[in-house]
């Protein structure tokens, strides 16, 4: 029997509970999900790397700093998108998720920024946004977010008034647009930050600091290689400390 070939009670339950999760927590029908890697043949053009960005998210930001630092060296195609931690845990009623209710305004002004600027706008807005919320580790408050949000379309040369987005729900149907489209493929595993590679989706990779140098461009090689097999799903050990969010872009290209 082939793999392909599976049927029986464990089969039907998997089938309901994965139904269940895209039906009633995505809102989407399962006739729309894909239950195969799309095709990631390695091109010969730049790979193309889509990230989906919670801004207020630290491993999300140390993702993207990493990302930064491969493109030092090598070509890609980086496209930026707007994800949500509260529509990722949706339907949970704890500390956690009600402290995300109260920080969901740069999700919004971000969606807002792609909404008339984006996905560069977004790119650039992120970049100096994260430069003041990861400064160093710690809780940052819903003022901090809502003036670093401010400072941050200041410094992207956005329009101020996008900041008022963080108290709307005006972009909250774009944001969960974009959110699903980046969460969907990956399935009911997923977390921040979501990486496509070549069209491979997946809940990662969390890193816990920025590598720089040569060792970013391998572990972006090792990551590229594992999205490439579309029978590879996961590899996961526990973190012990919190993230390293400290990153400045070196002046040029670091010396490999």
């Amino acid at each position: 029997m082939t793999r392909h070939d599976q049927t029986g009670a464990d089969l039907d339950l998997w089938d309901q509970v994965t139904s269940a999760y895209f039906t009633e927590r995505l809102h989407l029908s399962t006739e729309h999900r894909s239950t195969e890697h799309r095709s990631t043949e390695h091109r010969s053009t730049a790979p193309g790397v889509d990230l989906y960005i919670d801004p207020i998210c630290p491993y999300t930001w140390v993702v993207a700093c990493w990302l930064r630092e491969v493109a030092q060296y090598r070509d890609l195609d980086l496209r930026y998108h707007v994800m949500s931690l509260l529509l990722l845990n949706e339907g949970r009623d704890d500390s956690y998720s009600r402290q995300l209710g109260a920080s969901t305004g740069p999700s919004r002004v971000a969606t807002a920024v792609v909404t008339h600027h984006g996905s560069e706008a977004f790119r650039t807005w992120h970049g100096a946004f994260g430069d003041l919320i990861f400064d160093h580790w710690r809780y940052p408050t819903p003022t901090e977010y809502r003036d670093a949000s401010a400072a941050a379309l200041s410094e992207a040369g956005l329009p101020a008034a996008l900041v008022d987005a963080a108290d709307t729900t005006e972009y909250d149907d774009a944001l969960r647009r974009s959110h699903n489209e980046g969460t969907r493929p990956v399935g009911i595993d997923g977390g921040t930050p979501v990486v496509h590679i070549d069209g491979a989706a997946f809940f990662g990779p969390v890193l816990n600091a920025v590598p720089r140098g040569d060792d970013a461009v391998r572990l972006f090689d090792g990551v590229r290689l594992l999205a490439g097999c579309p029978d590879f799903y996961e590899l996961k050990r526990t973190r012990t400390t919190p993230p390293d969010v400290s990153y400045r872009p070196m002046e040029g290209k670091a010396p490999r």
